[in-house]
């Protein structure tokens, strides 16, 4: 079956459902929080974990080394420890200091400035040859930090577009980075992001959704298949 035939697919519904969505939600504003230094090791700390274990991680892992570099040369059982709260300390410790290692060595430096000049799918590529770091991870810190027109699918975008019927069943996480990009208008994808996590957060939870709270549920593959229909 073909992606034009699933669901919501087309860049009007797409941006009928975002709309929808965000008189609801709102409409964000695009702020960046830390430098793409900053961004990359702030989410391979959030990765598998939440917010609120991994920023006071990252806060901690900053103020106890003087720079990128201290880390880059630290042992990794010293930065796990640093990270602890964030969970899986070791596999997480690892991968930051790997990744600062990499990009010195590509680099010579500890920055990702040059990105800026660098096409959006080249610069996730280049991100993604880092240690740790797959199309999520990628995608945050570009549309963060660069604010270039990616969307980040974590377990709430995923969930909620899959539910809609925007993605197909077949589709998994990795590859969703890339559907969704050829399907979601590229000036709607920072708004869609938000607005699918959000919505995830909210009422489209798992396992079981809100679908009585739900503005959008008329949209929803899910919502009109039949053994929804029945439940509720």
């Amino acid at each position: 079956m073909g992606l034009r035939r699933i669901g919501i697919c087309s860049p009007g519904e797409i941006r009928r459902l975002v709309e929808r969505l965000e008189e609801v939600l709102g409409r964000p504003r695009r702020i960046a929080r830390f430098d793409p230094m900053e961004e990359l090791v702030s989410c391979i700390l959030s990765q598998h974990t939440t917010d609120a274990s991994s920023f006071p991680a990252f806060t901690r892992l900053r103020e106890s080394y003087d720079d990128w570099a201290d880390i880059a040369t630290a042992e990794p059982a010293d930065v796990a420890k640093v990270i602890a709260r964030a969970g899986l300390a070791n596999q997480k410790a690892k991968s930051i200091i790997g990744c600062l290692r990499a990009i010195e060595e590509k680099t010579g430096g500890y920055s990702l400035e040059f990105l800026r000049e660098v096409p959006t799918l080249e610069a996730r590529d280049w991100l993604m040859e880092l240690p740790g770091v797959g199309p999520k991870t990628a995608s945050i810190v570009l549309c963060f930090s660069f604010g270039r027109e990616t969307i980040p699918v974590d377990t709430h975008v995923f969930r909620v577009a899959k539910r809609l019927g925007i993605l197909p069943e077949t589709v998994d996480e990795k590859k969703s980075h890339d559907v969704l990009l050829d399907l979601v208008p590229k000036d709607l994808a920072f708004r869609f992001h938000v607005a699918l996590i959000q919505h995830g957060r909210t009422v489209c939870r798992a396992p079981r959704p809100s679908c009585p709270e739900c503005s959008v549920r008329d949209m929803c593959r899910w919502f009109k298949s039949a053994s929804v229909g029945k439940k509720d």
